[in-house]
């Protein structure tokens, strides 16, 4: 008996062309299967210290995310984080995390089918996500490192504000949701296509 294994596929699975077709000062792509872990714990707590120990991080405060390493903290709430790894990565680093956290009030959750992540990047990022989202995205508001959770054409996102003036940006989305977002993005760049 041959068992077959299952096919992975990303919520986005085949818009890549669609994207590629956008102008060129909007760069679209999807970096599917990242490894998306849920942290709750204190700040400054005992188990706060051991999961920064064994990151090799501080966790990020309000509204901030740290994008430094190859495990990306970023701050979802007052005692929660969204930490995000290259993909595969979920047993391992949940693992590691619970033995370092011990006995001490903290839960780790492996959310990776959760979301997937959208990266946009371009001189009009800041102004095809002002189209639909109500956060200031001047730079003097939300700088480079800026982590919020808010609406973007009534889907909920975290934005992650990677690139000055938000010339570059992580998006957040559900898996359910991300077919609708990739083409709100879409249809806000058309009068932006030279071709139109």
């Amino acid at each position: 008996m041959t068992v077959e294994t299952p096919v992975r596929s990303s919520p986005l699975d085949g818009w890549q062309n669609t994207f590629d077709r956008l102008p060129e000062s909007l760069a679209i792509r999807e970096i599917p299967f990242l490894t998306q872990l849920s942290l709750r714990v204190e700040p400054g707590s005992p188990a706060a210290r051991a999961v920064e120990d064994a990151l090799g991080i501080a966790l990020p405060g309000p509204s901030r995310a740290d994008m430094s390493g190859e495990v990306k903290a970023l701050w979802l709430g007052p005692d929660e984080w969204l930490l995000v790894a290259p993909p595969d990565q979920g047993h391992d680093l949940v693992t590691r995390l619970r033995a370092a956290i011990g006995d001490a009030f903290a839960t780790v959750t492996d959310v990776s089918a959760q979301r997937t992540t959208l990266a946009l990047s371009g001189h009009l990022t800041r102004e095809v996500l002002a189209r639909g989202c109500a956060i200031d995205l001047d730079p003097r508001v939300t700088p480079v490192g800026s982590c919020l959770t808010t609406l973007l054409a009534q889907a909920g996102v975290t934005l992650v504000v990677r690139g000055v003036a938000a010339s570059s940006a992580w998006l957040l989305v559900r898996s359910s949701f991300a077919g609708y977002l990739a083409s709100w993005l879409v249809d806000a760049c058309t009068e932006y296509r030279g071709d139109v």
